[in-house]
């Protein structure tokens, strides 16, 4: 039910659902975007099942890496479920409701895997540190169990952040203005929209993102820094390659995610552009996910060694 709250003087009725504006388009393009978009959505979801699968079915991708691998594409399977299918159903109806529950839901499980996902590409990257590094110790500190521990310690960190964000967003009212200039409930957006006093929440927004952003990246940077130091000084050019190779999937991914998230949530509200972040937000959300897969299996000789034994097999 409503309820009414008292700020500057005047009554307000808080809303019980948001409006997602999306993206405007004309009548003849929406059957055309509609089909691409779910496209891609299929697209997306079947490669990282597929990698899943091959992960398993093959004993000689029983390693670290695969793990971490494998974990990713669970991951991306959950993280375009929890956006596309309802962007997907917008673009044809009118009614482009979302609950206030469903919008926070929404937005709880989107920050979580986000944040899970930088956590897991650091631990991926110090996992090629290790492996290229430090051969040697390398399978006496990367055992089963210490894999499976990073695993969880990623996916804890993940919704304990959006568990804090949520906490602050959670208390902020929203009271004259329904519609999100957004195709999914994302941070900015939403407090942008709020009448309560939002500073609280945007400032523990901004230093989580900071932290959950910025010391992973500082991990994938100090660990490139090193295998590339270590890579160069092999000898033989084709030594440098094969190291570099079972690294090289890690850092395109790396890059592609990194460098399209940091755009969106390493800046204050106060410089929040919607067009400009709706734009990007399109990469992270539906484009990166379905160039992740087809990365690592066009680029690592392994993964498509396995697939090939896996389907030929078959």
């Amino acid at each position: 039910s409503s309820f009414f709250s008292r700020m500057g003087g005047r009554n307000e009725t808080q809303i019980m659902y948001f409006i997602l504006l999306g993206f405007p388009t004309t009548s003849e393009l929406q059957l055309l975007l509609f089909s691409a978009l779910l496209l891609v959505y299929l697209l997306t979801v079947l490669e990282n099942l597929l990698i899943i699968l091959i992960i398993l079915k093959n004993p000689s991708l029983q390693k670290p890496m695969y793990l971490f691998l494998g974990n990713l594409s669970f991951l991306e399977i959950w993280y375009v479920s929890i956006i596309e299918p309802k962007m997907i159903m917008d673009v044809l109806s009118h009614d482009k409701h979302i609950s206030f529950q469903g919008c926070l839901a929404q937005l709880h499980f989107f920050v979580a895997l986000v944040c899970t996902e930088y956590v897991l590409l650091a631990v991926m990257a110090c996992d090629r540190f290790l492996a290229i590094c430090k051969p040697l110790r390398y399978p006496l500190i990367m055992r089963h169990k210490l894999c499976a521990q990073l695993v969880a310690a990623c996916w804890m960190c993940g919704f304990t952040t959006s568990s804090i964000k949520l906490s602050f967003i959670g208390q902020l009212s929203f009271c004259d203005v329904d519609k999100i200039n957004h195709y999914f409930c994302d941070i900015s957006p939403l407090l942008n929209i709020s009448c309560s006093d939002s500073s609280a929440a945007e400032l523990a927004d901004f230093i989580l993102a900071l932290l959950v952003i910025l010391v992973p990246l500082c991990t994938v940077v100090a660990s490139y820094i090193c295998i590339l130091v270590t890579v160069l000084k092999i000898p033989s050019s084709q030594g440098r390659q094969k190291a570099f190779s079972t690294c090289s999937s890690h850092l395109a991914v790396v890059i592609l995610f990194y460098s399209s998230t940091l755009f969106t949530y390493a800046h204050p509200k106060l410089s929040y552009t919607y067009s400009a972040n709706k734009l990007v937000s399109v990469l992270y959300t539906v484009v990166v996910p379905l160039l992740n897969p087809l990365i690592y299996c066009l680029r690592n000789k392994e993964v498509r060694l396995a697939m090939r034994k896996t389907f030929i097999c078959r």
